[in-house]
């Protein structure tokens, strides 16, 4: 048996074939002093929150719709629920909430926020077309609306300040992701382009948030072999994976998924429990398919004739995010949806959080009659699910803060867990995402397979320009903006969305975009030739996000000493 100090970082690969059941890794020493123990154990909600970087789009594009709406039904909902939580002494509310690089780059970016008030005006201007048969559900939409409005106009459109304060204040663990979601296992041929999307991100937490991050909510929660040390060098120190990413760990854990586990190079990850995840996520089997919720496919943009659209300022059909119909039933069709009723979905809403709260109790009960420490149950979700996907999630959050003591589960936040004085045992996580097939394939197929080798072809003509140097300040300057450009070409979002077959032509045209400025960027600063003033200065503006990259993020490690 023996203990590696997890604050000296990782292992040599020696030390990971040593990995065996007897090791553990203690934790405490890093992260502080322990919390109380729940009766029954713990749940741990994960929320991961993220949007591509869709500042270069222009005012009133589809990209734009994308971040408003989810300003508009998730972001400003959950900081409510989460504030609330906060000022009231009787909740003990606490959530892990993963906001990604880019997410954060918008949410603090003061020139597109400032077009936020004018879409929801225009949002509410639309929802006075509502037919009659529709007026209790619209006139509780419209209340929203201004609830938001109010909201915003209370944070002076500032809303990192206010995640920021949250944490002070103990009710969520702030994590990060990578820079710009870049599906990391098929970056590894370029371990700096791994590298960067780590450092970068670690790099804008702590800019925008004022603190270093030591979790990360690893993108897709998509693991490679070797990834733990690159985690490590960056200052990383925790992360979640789909259940089977612990489940075939070598040695199998323990607990299998409901205690973390330790990589040998000094990383605790946590497991995806199915049973805390399925009624929340699933709109077939779960929570979001109930009759009562509200509908998310059903849009005024699709029931508007095109005309009337225009004439309110919308240039193309698209969802609005006015939606006022519910589900009805399973497999009702679209055109037959009933209308939105709000009191009966709030009902609904504190009857399915009693009936999680009791089911991950009865889990938790029988969990503890077999382990010799209290059980840990991980539900991550995207936190788009909340408010976007599933209207009420929100409310269903507030319900569950409210609840919780009562049901004898303790909700807490992974970092919390991770300063128990428990030992944790040491495992080397499987290769894994939580994507479908729970492997690589939604990112790696026939509709998405040719960006692989254009991100790998600029990832190392990337790494070969920084080695060599560069001559001018302009040229490091050209270079970092390179930089920006292949990490946004890097994103998972395009390849998502090739592979889902959606907007497929905005997710091509935006892969092609950001190579494109990569290559005539790396062009320029070897052929010495001067680009075009306003072209540059467009560029610049467009994608001005990570202010504080270096080049030098992707030099190359130096070679081992053949004497070290």
């Amino acid at each position: 048996m023996g203990n590696i100090n997890p604050s000296m970082g990782g292992g040599s690969r020696g030390e990971e074939s040593k990995a065996d059941s007897s090791r553990v890794e203690p934790f405490s020493d890093l992260l502080g002093a322990p919390g109380d123990l729940a009766p029954l154990g713990d749940l741990a909600l994960v929320l991961h929150a993220h949007l591509p970087y869709v500042r270069s789009s222009e005012p009133g594009s589809l990209e734009e719709d994308w971040y408003f709406q989810a300003l508009q039904e998730c972001y400003l909902p959950l900081l409510a629920v989460l504030e609330a939580a906060a000022r009231d002494r009787r909740q003990h509310a606490r959530l892990t909430l993963g906001l990604s690089p880019t997410l954060l780059s918008l949410l603090a970016d003061r020139q597109l926020n400032a077009r936020f008030l004018p879409w929801l005006v225009q949002r509410q201007e639309l929802l006075a077309q509502a037919p009659a048969s529709q007026s209790a559900a619209a006139d509780h939409l419209g209340q929203q609306l201004r609830q938001v409005e109010e909201q915003w106009l209370s944070y002076e459109g500032q809303l990192v300040p206010r995640f920021r304060q949250l944490q002070q204040q103990g009710v969520v663990e702030l994590i990060t992701c990578g820079a710009t979601h870049g599906y990391l296992p098929l970056l590894r041929d370029v371990p700096e382009s791994v590298r960067a999307q780590l450092v970068n991100a670690v790099r804008e937490h702590q800019r925008l948030l004022g603190e270093r991050p030591l979790g990360i909510w690893l993108p897709e929660c998509a693991y490679y072999e070797g990834l733990d040390q690159q985690l490590v060098r960056a200052g990383l120190r925790f992360s979640v994976l789909d259940g089977h990413g612990l489940l075939h760990a070598m040695p199998r854990p323990r607990y299998g998924v409901f205690a973390p586990i330790c990589s040998p190079a000094g990383v605790a990850f946590f497991g995806r429990d199915g049973n805390a995840t399925l009624p929340v996520w699933s709109a077939r089997e779960g929570y979001p398919g109930d009759g009562a919720y509200r509908e998310f496919h059903r849009d005024m943009g699709w029931d508007l004739p095109e005309q009337e659209l225009q004439d309110l300022g919308i240039p193309s059909r698209r969802p609005l995010g006015l939606k006022l119909h519910r589900v009805t039933s399973q497999g009702c069709p679209l055109d037959q949806k009933q209308p939105y009723d709000p009191a009966a979905a709030t009902a609904q809403v504190q009857h399915h959080a009693a009936a999680y709260l009791q089911g991950r109790a009865a889990e938790l009960q029988q969990l503890a009659g077999s382990m010799e420490q209290p059980p840990l149950l991980v539900a991550p979700f995207d936190a788009e699910l909340f408010g976007h996907w599933w209207f009420e999630g929100p409310q269903f959050l507030a319900a569950l803060f409210q609840q919780a003591s009562e049901a004898r589960v303790r909700l807490v936040t992974l970092r919390e867990m991770l300063q128990r004085p428990q030992s944790v045992q040491v495992c080397r996580p499987s290769p894994s995402s939580w994507g479908q097939g729970g492997y690589h394939d939604y990112w790696l197929n026939d509709s998405n397979a040719w960006v692989i080798p254009e991100w790998q072809r600029a990832g190392r003509a990337m790494v070969r320009r920084v080695n060599r140097g560069v001559a001018s300040p302009q040229q490091r300057d050209l270079l970092s903006q390179a930089g920006r450009e292949l990490l946004l070409a890097q994103s998972s979002d395009w390849s998502f969305i090739l592979r889902a077959g959606t907007t497929t032509e905005l997710a091509r045209e935006r892969i092609h975009r950001h190579l494109d400025r990569f290559w005539r960027l790396l062009d320029a600063i070897d052929s010495g030739t001067e680009l075009p003033q306003d072209w540059l200065e467009a560029v610049q503006r467009e994608d001005g996000l990570f202010p504080q990259l270096n080049a030098a993020d992707w030099v190359s490690p130096a070679p081992a000493s053949p004497l070290a």
